[in-house]
């Protein structure tokens, strides 16, 4: 109990002296909000290395190729676009008025919030951090970081670099277990954003809900791949494969089942069996392919599998180099394992996998697999291989999803990533700045 209180005092002192930096400052400049997005580049510029390393030390083993392509890439590339647009996102905006009330004026003048609250995941853990703040930079906003604890290392990297670049009056960080995260959660914010889980989302909704505090949340799902007839099965096969593979499968957008025509399914196993093998000969010992982030998670990827087995399904794990389970469970590196005929009511299909297995279900008729979509909770993302231009459009008036890539995977979400998911004006900045007219 001492402890827990502890926390929440040290939490509150935090988030008091922040809201008194903002307070005393309510509406940086210009110039200031460009100063802090140019102190955030020069961090990331200066110590990329240093952060891909620590985040490879969390995991066991992260690729550095796939930390410089998913998290440090799109967040400068972020922080590029930030600068360049926010003089147009700060600039007051005209409205009409309508005649009786003439000769008056109306316009919406964008206003920061003041201090907002950023919870982050273990999966991108530089990515999911800095890219909600760069937002709340931009809207000028002060922030606190709540990093995971599967992260520690990134996680004390990160508070000590970001503490000695932009000061302890525009955004600290904390770390700490779950019980530290509702703690967090439970903080008066004037905005909250959370990445992670379905479960854990609804957590901190109605944490936040005791202050009435906005919240927005980005959540995982099981995000299907849909194949049409006639698709070109080999090209989908590298496309599924690169984007399942992506940080081993832990991306809450990576393809979490496939369906595909029937009668094609013997060749898609076939096809994705040959794309992995290119991509991956080895793994053990393969720098590119990345480990599990913790034991437990490894236990339940592997949980999955064999509970799905013991229901009669079918299992294809591809292990090009035919290392033991001992070598790959030393350093948590779990094979692309390919589920057919896995129990509808099997935890593999119900549940979110964030990992290398990948269920293959054949269907009947299109009409019948549309069908199947319509009745799973509506997924963060869908991927649809097909050429028919026709057909294309009718899927996607006929689906709902977060997002979807045509004849690819991720690249809805690397686009968005690459603009700091904003368009004009930003959507996160957006959210954490008020419109006063």
């Amino acid at each position: 109990m001492q402890l827990a209180a502890h926390t929440a005092v040290t939490l509150t002192n935090h988030l008091s002296q922040l809201r008194d930096a903002a307070n005393l400052v309510p509406y940086p400049s210009l110039a200031q909000r460009r100063q802090w997005l140019d102190a955030l580049a020069r961090l990331l510029q200066q110590h990329q290395h240093e952060l891909a390393a620590a985040i490879s030390a969390d995991f066991g083993h992260r690729s550095v190729v796939e930390t410089r392509l998913a998290e440090v890439f799109p967040t400068l590339a972020g922080i590029r676009h930030a600068r360049r647009q926010l003089a147009a996102w700060l600039r007051p905006q005209r409205r009409p008025v309508a005649l009786w009330f003439q000769p008056a004026r109306a316009r919406l003048l964008p206003q920061p919030l003041g201090v907002v609250g950023i919870m982050v995941p273990w999966n991108y853990p530089l990515f999911l951090a800095l890219g909600p703040l760069v937002a709340a930079l931009a809207a000028g906003n002060r922030a606190l970081l709540k990093m995971s604890e599967l992260t520690p290392r990134t996680g004390t990297l990160l508070a000590t670099l970001l503490s000695r670049y932009l000061g302890d009056d525009v955004v600290r960080v904390v770390t700490g277990d779950a019980g530290v995260a509702r703690a967090f959660a439970s903080l008066p914010f004037d905005h909250l954003l959370f990445t992670g889980s379905t479960r854990v989302g609804r957590e901190v909704m109605q944490a936040a809900a005791a202050n009435l505090v906005p919240v927005t949340l980005e959540l995982g799902g099981k995000s299907p791949v849909l194949i049409a007839p006639g698709a070109d099965l080999q090209h989908a096969a590298r496309r599924i494969v690169a984007g399942k593979l992506l940080n081993a499968g832990q991306t809450c957008v990576a393809p979490d089942y496939v369906l595909l025509p029937r009668q094609q399914q013997a060749e898609l196993v076939a096809a994705l069996r040959d794309a992995a093998t290119r991509a991956y000969p080895s793994l053990a010992g393969n720098a590119d392919y990345s480990a599990i982030i913790s034991a437990p998670h490894y236990q339940r990827l592997q949980a999955l599998a064999a509970q799905a087995q013991a229901g009669g399904a079918v299992l294809t794990i591809i292990n090009p180099a035919g290392e033991t389970p001992d070598e790959l469970a030393a350093v948590r590196k779990l094979p692309l394992t390919l589920i057919e005929q896995a129990p509808p009511d099997s935890a593999v299909m119900r549940e979110e996998i964030f990992g290398p297995l990948l269920p293959v279900i054949g269907y009947d008729s299109l009409e019948q697999a549309v069908a199947q979509l319509r009745q799973q909770p509506r997924p963060l993302a869908m991927y649809l291989f097909d050429h028919d231009k026709a057909r294309i459009e009718r899927l996607l008036r006929d689906t709902i999803a977060g997002g979807v890539t045509v004849n690819d995977t991720l690249l809805h979400v690397a686009r968005r990533r690459c603009r700091l998911a904003v368009s004009a004006p930003p959507a996160w900045a957006t959210i954490m700045a008020t419109k006063a007219s």
